[in-house]
C-alpha cells in the first residue's frame, strides 16, 4: 500500500504569504505563479490545501480580519478611557497596521475592494470584502450610538454620519500610507478628523 507523502510546508506560513501578495497586488494582480512562489509550494499543493484562487483569497482575507482588524475593536470597548482617546487610539492603531511593513503598506481590504467595481472579482470574494468594510464602519457607528459619553455629547443623533466621516479618514490614510507617508504624519490628521465630528 502506498502511503501519501506528508505535507512539508506550514499552512499558516503559506497562507500569511498569500495574504501579503494579495495585500500588495490585489486579487486581480496576484497570479497563481507568484502566489505559489511566495508561499513556497507548488500548484498541486495549493489546490489540494487551499482550493482555487478565490478560495485562497477568502482564507487570506479572513486571516487579515482576525489578525489585523477584529483584535483592534477591543480598543473601543474600555469605557474607563475617554471616548475621544479611545477613538484616537483605535484609529492610530489602524494607521499603524497601514504603515507597519515596507512591502504591505496601506489597507488590504481597501486595496482589494477597489477591484470590486470592475466586476472582475468572484461574487463571494466581493461580498466578503464589502461586508468586512461595512463592519468597520458599523463598529464606529455602534460606539457613537450607544456609548454614554457619546450620548451626553449628542453624537448619537448623527452617529451614522460621524462614523462615515471617520471611516473616510481611515480610507484616506490607507491611500497615503501606500504612497509611502510615515505614520507620524497621520496623528494630526486623526486629531483634525475627531475635531471635525465635534470633539474639542
Amino acid at each position: 500500500m502506498t502511503v501519501g507523502r506528508k505535507k512539508i510546508f506550514d499552512e499558516k506560513v503559506a497562507l500569511k504569504a498569500a495574504m501579503e501578495v494579495f495585500w500588495q497586488k490585489g486579487y486581480i494582480g496576484s497570479s497563481i505563479a507568484e502566489l505559489t512562489q511566495r508561499m513556497g509550494i507548488n500548484k498541486p499543493s495549493m489546490y489540494s490545501t487551499f482550493g482555487n484562487k478565490e478560495a485562497l483569497f477568502i482564507q487570506a482575507t479572513q486571516l487579515y480580519c482576525t489578525s489585523k482588524v477584529q483584535c483592534l475593536s477591543t480598543l473601543l470597548e474600555n469605557t474607563e478611557v475617554p471616548l475621544k482617546q479611545r477613538l484616537k487610539t483605535y484609529m492610530m492603531s489602524v494607521v499603524s497596521v497601514q504603515c507597519e511593513s515596507q512591502t504591505t503598506k496601506g489597507c488590504y481590504l481597501i486595496q482589494c475592494q477597489t477591484e470590486v467595481a470592475s466586476g472582475d472579482l468572484p461574487a463571494k470574494a466581493s461580498q466578503l470584502l464589502n461586508d468586512t468594510v461595512d463592519y468597520l464602519q458599523q463598529l464606529l457607528e455602534e460606539v457613537l450610538s450607544t456609548d454614554q459619553e457619546s450620548k451626553k455629547l449628542g453624537f448619537d443623533k448623527e452617529a451614522k454620519v460621524k462614523a462615515f466621516s471617520l471611516a473616510v479618514t481611515l480610507r484616506g490614510t490607507a491611500t497615503m500610507a501606500r504612497c509611502g507617508h510615515p505614520m507620524f504624519e497621520f496623528e494630526s490628521v486623526i486629531e483634525h478628523s475627531l475635531r471635525g465630528i465635534g470633539f474639542e
